[in-house]
């Protein structure tokens, strides 16, 4: 099986060049870091079942302000570390004693994580034509190690909740989700949202999140219903004990985000 349940400082392999995120090497063998869900496909990492978010550059986040300085921004983003978005890093000059009519204590900005030091000073950026202050729409909060189960594989789910729903959604690495549209396709979305939060662990996500809409839009939903065919007792014998082999492995591929 190349996916498994891991706790902190469980062995995971003798092949330190194989260590991803979520593990760390010790005496040239590779251990985990947290407890979660070890894939062992193109090396080995753990994403972990629960946790703050913790930035890294590249990062798309969803900030709120929380404190205005001299020339920076204190953002909270939803992690153990403040972010700080400097004066020079929004896309237009200002004077320092404009800061407080450009963003507000308590505003919310669309942002980029532009370094991470090792120290953790975690600096932040707007310049970006991505990038902006938030204006409109609704923000929730989910467990940010969920957060791809949310975008879904290739993008797929993310996808079909907003073309369901005609919102435009934006899921930010930190688990802060920003949602745009007319009131009752928001009010779609979140519940969306919420539902693929507390059912992630679940088989079939995608499916059962796809009908949940369709039936809170009174649409009709299509159910397949396969074919039966007789099996004999050898045969059924057979099927049950390969279900046993491989439910597990089912489980643990929903909370990796590869179902299809």
């Amino acid at each position: 099986m190349d996916k498994k349940l891991v706790i902190p400082g469980e062995f995971l392999s003798d092949d330190p060049s194989q260590a991803d995120e979520g593990t760390y090497v010790e005496n040239n063998r590779v251990f985990s870091s947290v407890f979660g869900i070890a894939s062992f496909n193109n090396g080995i990492r753990v994403v972990p079942m629960a946790g703050k978010y913790i930035p890294k550059p590249g990062d798309l986040i969803v900030g709120i302000i929380k404190e205005v300085t001299y020339s920076n921004w204190i953002v909270d983003i939803r992690s153990p570390y403040d972010g700080l978005l400097h004066i020079s890093e929004i896309p237009r000059r200002i004077e320092n004693d404009e800061m407080s009519k450009y963003l507000k204590i308590g505003e919310s900005i669309m942002t980029l994580v532009s370094d991470v030091d090792a120290n953790m000073k975690v600096e932040l950026t707007l310049n970006d034509q991505r990038l902006r202050p938030i204006k409109e729409g609704r923000i929730i909060e989910v467990t940010p190690s969920k957060v791809p189960r949310f975008i879904g594989r290739s993008g797929s789910m993310i996808a079909m909740l907003k073309n369901e729903t005609k919102c435009n959604i934006f899921i930010g690495q930190n688990g802060r989700i920003w949602i745009t549209g007319k009131d009752k396709g928001m009010e779609l979305a979140i519940k969306s949202l919420l539902k693929i939060e507390k059912e992630t662990h679940i088989p079939g996500l995608t499916d059962r999140i796809t009908k949940f809409i369709k039936e809170e839009k009174g649409e009709k939903v299509k159910v397949k219903v396969p074919e039966k065919k007789e099996e004999s007792i050898e045969e059924g014998i057979e099927k049950n004990i390969e279900e046993e082999k491989t439910s597990s492995g089912g489980i643990l591929d929903e909370l990796l985000g590869d179902e299809k």
